[in-house]
């Protein structure tokens, strides 16, 4: 069992929420592919709207929900793909152009144009995130998304690049590296999560992936299968908490709790009759109310969050796009009557989506919760794999030079 350990590759995910900590470990198996074999979870004080606040607490969390996921998986994380959000995350277009050598598009060329894409000045203070192709234009010509082995004189490329805060990645790093794990990378929290939620239709339909964390709501778009636009809204499941505690007189982690169990969106989803049990504060005692209270106290909220993601889609200008409509996700998005309330605002098709594309513990993370943290561990399988063909075309590429060097040095004997 040690040596099938050893042999197989580990991915692991690590998403820094500001409400908890969720670690996955995942194998791969020839067969089934990739299987979730640990997961750990801890709550989290350390972390506000995507920003490091206490560096010792986050550390705690990490720590915590790093054993757990060890302990259940058999393996050690030394290594996990971090996931990152918050307002500090800025992205832009950019486009570049290159002269097409020899008249026919080859993957160097692509490299070449990307590369005068992403030529741009970013500020000291920030750092590079992630570099995604939109599409190419060949002599004038638009729409297109592979032009390897296509004829013609120019190559455009349009990208668009994300950025994030300098210090705010140094301190979620920092705090990953005391935990004892090293960062493989670092990757946009939303673009996680679609690559664990959204099936490949929705990409090419145009879709709009909205991750409702505990801190801020992060969205991302997709235009013909590629990544058009990203943004942040500063306000998240965390305000839904609060509003429980002042609006019922209940401890945070007794709102948290109510949240969970009991939430809805909609009050008109809530039966009149049913109640629940509130937790008092400073010793009172519990006491029991409607739910539909509960209901009166989050719909509001519900409402304007909802209303900025609608505001948020208009003013990027992709509605007109969203032919697969929205889906929504993360840990808020499980709450009851939201995707009911989210079609009767945005008049487009909304769901709800719940990880897929791996196997293993799917019962447990088989959440909405936990789309972040299967969408790194996929992100970190597709890098794997990328760089396995990278390799194997980089052997092929040195195998035919080889044979030319060859080839040339047995000509050179007779000619």
């Amino acid at each position: 069992m040690s040596k099938t350990k050893v042999q197989s590759p580990i991915f692991a995910g690590l998403d820094i929420g500001s409400t908890k900590v969720v670690a996955l470990v995942a194998t791969l198996d020839k067969e089934s592919g990739l299987n979730i074999v640990g997961m750990g979870s801890a709550s989290n004080t350390g972390i506000r709207q995507g920003v490091v606040v206490n560096i010792d607490a986050t550390t705690a969390a990490i720590m915590k929900a790093k054993e757990e996921a060890e302990l259940m998986s058999g393996y050690q994380m030394k290594e996990a793909w971090v996931g990152v959000s918050g307002s500090h995350i800025k992205s832009f277009n950019s486009k570049g152009m290159v002269a097409i050598k020899n008249k026919e598009v080859t993957k160097h060329d692509v490299e070449r144009v990307l590369e005068a894409a992403r030529a741009v000045a970013v500020p000291a203070d920030r750092i590079l995130l992630h570099v995604l192709p939109r599409d190419f234009k060949i002599d004038g010509t638009e729409g297109i998304w592979d032009p390897v082995g296509m004829s013609g004189v120019r190559l455009e490329s349009s990208i668009h690049l994300i950025t994030g805060g300098h210090t705010t990645l140094q301190n979620a790093m920092k705090c990953t590296e005391k935990a004892g794990i090293k960062t493989a990378g670092l990757v946009l929290d939303q673009l996680a999560a679609s690559m664990a939620v959204l099936s490949e239709d929705e990409r090419n339909l145009g879709v709009c992936v909205v991750d409702i964390g505990g801190g801020t709501t992060n969205l991302l778009y997709f235009v013909n299968g590629h990544v058009a636009h990203t943004s942040v809204i500063p306000i998240g499941g965390h305000h839904f908490t609060q509003d429980i505690a002042v609006g019922l007189r209940t401890p945070q982690i007794a709102a948290e709790d109510l949240k969970k169990k009991y939430g809805c969106a909609l009050i008109s989803l809530v039966d009149e009759s049913e109640t629940i049990e509130v937790e008092g504060v400073g010793g009172r005692k519990s006491r029991t109310v409607r739910r539909r209270e509960l209901a009166e106290v989050i719909e509001p909220r519900a409402e304007e969050i909802l209303q900025m993601i609608y505001q948020d889609i208009r003013d990027s200008g992709l509605l007109p796009f969203m032919g697969a409509g929205v889906v929504i996700t993360g840990g808020s998005s499980a709450m009851d009557g939201l995707v009911e309330m989210g079609e009767f605002i945005f008049d487009i098709p909304v769901r709800r989506g719940v990880p897929s594309r791996v196997g293993g513990l799917t019962e447990i993370i088989k959440s909405p919760m936990y789309a972040t943290a299967v969408g790194l561990v996929l992100y970190g399988y597709d890098q794997y794999k990328g760089k396995l063909m990278g390799l194997k075309n980089e052997d092929l590429s040195e195998s035919i030079a080889q044979a030319a060097r060859q080839l040339k040095g047995f000509i050179g004997k007779f000619f």
